[in-house]
């Protein structure tokens, strides 16, 4: 008799697709609120969105498990921050403790694809993307998630942000206003869900300006 080897991960995939773009005083930080496993869906209306700080947002796509762990670990830091420091972290400063927390788990990692938005110190739209173990970088726009692939080329043939490569640094903001980024939001996810069947039944929008945060809500297809 053949010894039979257990198939077991710790992980799970449960799809969902995320995406931020940053304008110059604003930024906007998508996601749709499908769960799935597999073939099945486990809940329709999950918020793969969180606010860290008052002007941090993050979305994230993966494990939901892991995400979930990882929220309550830079919650409490941020809260640490709070006491010893008596103000509310900037984002670019969130952008940091994100990629050490990722890169402190690097060999049993969170298995967690993150996109960070919010406003810098200048009040300039800001978005920081992540790999699972840390590596990140400030851009104008990402996307991630089971949709990535398919939201990512058209993002780049309509906001392309400079090389970075190119001096004087140019800043890594998107020359659309306010309205037309959300707009683009929402046509990037009716068409992935189009294609991806983990992304689906309703987008969550968040926008972050000088005047606060709101939030907005679309339908998707739910087949």
């Amino acid at each position: 008799m053949t010894k039979q080897h257990a198939n077991w991960s710790p992980y799970d995939i449960n799809g969902g697709t995320v995406v931020a773009i940053a304008g110059a005083d604003y930024c906007v930080i998508a996601a749709d609120t499908r769960m799935s496993t597999g073939y099945s869906i486990l809940t329709r209306d999950y918020s793969k969105i969180i606010q860290l700080a008052d002007k941090s947002v993050m979305a994230s796509s993966g494990f939901q498990a892991d995400v979930r762990a990882l929220q309550k670990v830079l919650e409490a830091r941020h809260l640490i921050y709070q006491h010893q420091h008596n103000k509310q972290m900037s984002c670019p400063a969130m952008a940091q403790l994100l990629s050490n927390t990722l890169y402190f788990k690097r060999f049993f990692p969170y298995y967690a694809f993150n996109v960070l938005g919010g406003l810098d110190s200048e009040g300039k739209g800001c978005v920081f993307t992540y790999d699972a173990v840390g590596s990140y970088e400030r851009v104008g726009y990402s996307s991630q998630g089971s949709g990535s692939t398919l939201i990512t080329p058209y993002l780049d043939n309509q906001l392309k942000s400079p090389s970075p490569l190119l001096l004087p640094a140019k800043d890594a903001v998107t020359p659309l206003s306010e309205s037309e980024a959300i707009d683009l939001v929402k046509t990037c996810f009716v068409s992935a869900t189009e294609r991806d069947i983990y992304t689906g039944d309703k987008l969550e929008i968040v926008i972050l300006n000088a005047s606060g945060k709101r939030r907005d809500y679309m339908e998707l297809r739910k087949d």
